[in-house]
C-alpha cells in the first residue's frame, strides 16, 4: 500500500467538514422551501386557490431526496464505516499473510 500524504487526523477532519458541509446545505435548503413555499401559500390564499400545493409537493419530493442523500450517507447507522473497517482489516491481513 502506498504511503499517504495524509495523517489520520487529516483525513477525518475532511470527512468531518464534508459532512457538515452537506448537513448546513440541506438545512439551508429546507429554509428556503419553508420561507418560499410559505410566500407561495399566501399569495395562493388571496387568489383563492391551493395551487400552492404542486410547487409544495413537487420541492418537498426534492428536499425528501437531498435529505435521505445527506443524512444516510453521512450516518447510515455507521454501515458504511463497518464495512470500511471490515475491507481495511481484510486487506492488512492479506497484505501481512
Amino acid at each position: 500500500m502506498a504511503p499517504s500524504n495524509f495523517s489520520e487526523d487529516d483525513r477525518i477532519e475532511r470527512l468531518a467538514r464534508k459532512r457538515a458541509g452537506a448537513k448546513l446545505g440541506w438545512y439551508m435548503h429546507a429554509l428556503v422551501y419553508l420561507c418560499v413555499n410559505a410566500g407561495l401559500a399566501l399569495i395562493s390564499w388571496q387568489s383563492g386557490r391551493p395551487w400552492f400545493l404542486f410547487p409544495l409537493a413537487g420541492w418537498g419530493l426534492g428536499l425528501a431526496i437531498h435529505g435521505l442523500a445527506v443524512w444516510l450517507a453521512t450516518g447510515g447507522g455507521g454501515l458504511h464505516e463497518r464495512l470500511l473497517q471490515a475491507e481495511r482489516d481484510k486487506l492488512r491481513d492479506r497484505q501481512q499473510g
